[in-house]
């Protein structure tokens, strides 16, 4: 009895991973040992696809190395964590492409985790194979976050321009990272794990330097598709319900001089809220008011939690002056990292508060 369930065992592990001509170990995309955090798609040969900033996988690694190969409509870029120490970026593009991600490491188990850093406008990337050398194996990750954040945002949760060197430099993808958001500085403070859905220059309402008031698509809309660019496929709200969901949208509404009557600001916020309240329940959402010289949108935003008369609802307000104007900038008048992490260390203390969540000990080195 034990030989034929040994057999059989053989048989289900080799179903499972290839051996390719050059001796190495190759696992499919949604291998049983890879876990995403994000909104992903399988496809039908067990390849994942994405597109949504701040999407990552996680695994544990053994063998020293690990190749994946994949392809991408476009050029983005990813952070790869090996023992939650950032060990290279890796810069995506190509049809069926085998890249290396990590290497030079020993070949004991390791703590993986690689996040693409860049938006899905940059492209969707598919992920076909993880290839390993012969005796490399992955193992799943069992010590993993027990809370969730999503954050519905805009270039802040998307990190735009935070590796820029000056707030007069162009954007780039490459100084583009999510990591460095105060979106992901506050998951890290309170280890949870994290879905960003985040797009540059999109509002509730509308999309910024838009001719008219009302944009086509916004957020809104955006929130409620798998990937970020196709808006065809619709998301399954079932995988994964956050314990929290922060907003941070308005800024971009109110860009340019066509700025949304106060009607049509708190319709199209009120119908984000509903959506989120029709596929998550009763969970606590965090609406973020910017900090803009438009100070109508705060008026706007507590005008909206009035109506809404919703206990759930909560509304922080960007003190003015937060970042200094020079040495907090990054590319484009963005936030850098220093800027990204005073905007999270403002909202830390609130988010303890609703949430409940302890905050850490100053004293404890």
């Amino acid at each position: 009895m034990k030989k034929i369930i040994l057999t059989v065992l053989s048989v289900a592990f080799c179903m499972l991973q290839e051996t390719n001509a050059q001796g190495k170990v190759c696992l499919k995309g949604n291998n049983s040992n890879i876990s995403y955090v994000g909104r992903t798609e399988i496809q039908g040969d067990g390849s994942v696809s994405f597109d949504w900033t701040g999407t990552y996988l996680r695994t544990m690694l053994s063998g020293g190395e690990l190749s994946i190969r994949l392809s991408d409509t476009g050029i983005n870029y990813y952070n790869v964590f090996v023992d939650s120490l950032l060990h290279k970026v890796v810069k995506v593009s190509g049809k069926d492409t085998l890249i290396n991600f990590i290497s030079g490491i020993d070949k004991g188990f390791h703590r993986i985790l690689i996040q693409k850093r860049t938006e899905g406008e940059w492209g969707q990337t598919t992920i076909h194979q993880f290839v390993l050398p012969q005796a490399g194996q992955l193992k799943r990750e069992m010590n993993i976050p027990l809370r969730h954040i999503e954050f519905i945002g805009n270039s802040l949760t998307c990190g735009f321009g935070t590796e820029g060197k000056d707030r007069s430099e162009p954007y780039k993808a490459e100084t583009e990272n999510c990591n460095l958001s105060y979106a992901a500085i506050i998951s890290r403070y309170f280890n949870t794990d994290y879905t960003f859905i985040a797009h540059s220059g999109r509002g509730v309402v509308r999309n910024y330097g838009d001719s008219v008031r009302v944009s086509a698509v916004t957020m809104k809309d955006r929130m409620l598709n798998t990937f970020d660019i196709n808006l065809e496929k619709k998301w399954d709200f079932k995988v994964y319900k956050p314990d929290l969901v922060v907003i941070n949208l308005g800024s971009n509404d109110f860009s340019t001089d066509l700025y949304p009557l106060e009607e049509e600001f708190i319709h199209a916020y009120k119908l984000l809220i509903s959506r989120l309240r029709t596929y998550y329940g009763n969970v606590p959402i965090l609406c973020i008011s910017p900090s803009i010289a438009q100070r109508q949108i705060i008026g706007y935003m507590e005008h909206l939690r009035q109506d809404l008369n919703d206990p759930q609802v909560y509304l922080f307000v960007f003190p003015e002056g937060l970042y200094n104007n020079t040495t907090d900038l990054g590319a484009v008048w963005h936030p850098n990292y220093k800027g990204q992490t005073k905007m999270a260390m403002s909202l830390i203390p609130y988010i303890s508060t609703i949430m409940d969540w302890p905050l850490k000990d100053l004293f404890t080195k």
